[in-house]
């Protein structure tokens, strides 16, 4: 299964819980991957609260600078890869009657780090 992703920002985290439970078989038990196929992109697990996902976004930022990369000769993304290869581009997550498992606060994010795009995330 998989869903579209659309953000608004270069830097954009979006909750995708939702999306990701409804991807997932009734009767489903064991696990699921949440991958997206996407260099300049990521999948954590998290908190889904606002100031938190304000928090991520900036953290990203201040981690890897937009500017000064030689990646960035050929296409101005560099900041964008290094981004994504911190985050990584999948979560496994538990599945008991076909519902996450995810602990009370924990959500699943999509983050975008070379946006606005619209972006493909799959669930197997």
């Amino acid at each position: 299964m998989e869903f579209t992703v659309s953000t608004d920002a270069r830097l954009d985290v979006v909750d995708v819980t939702d999306r990701v439970a409804a991807a997932i078989p009734d009767d489903a038990d064991g696990t699921v991957t949440v991958f997206v196929e996407h260099t300049t992109a990521g999948v954590v697990v998290n908190e889904a609260e606002p100031n938190l996902l304000d928090d991520v976004e900036a953290f990203l930022s201040d981690l890897v600078p937009d500017e000064g990369w030689a990646h960035d000769r050929l296409d101005d993304n560099a900041d964008a890869h290094l981004r994504a290869l911190v985050l990584g581009p999948g979560e496994t997550v538990p599945v008991v009657d076909g519902t996450p498992a995810l602990g009370r606060w924990q959500s699943v994010l999509f983050v975008e780090c070379d946006g606005p795009r619209e972006r493909t995330v799959r669930v197997v």
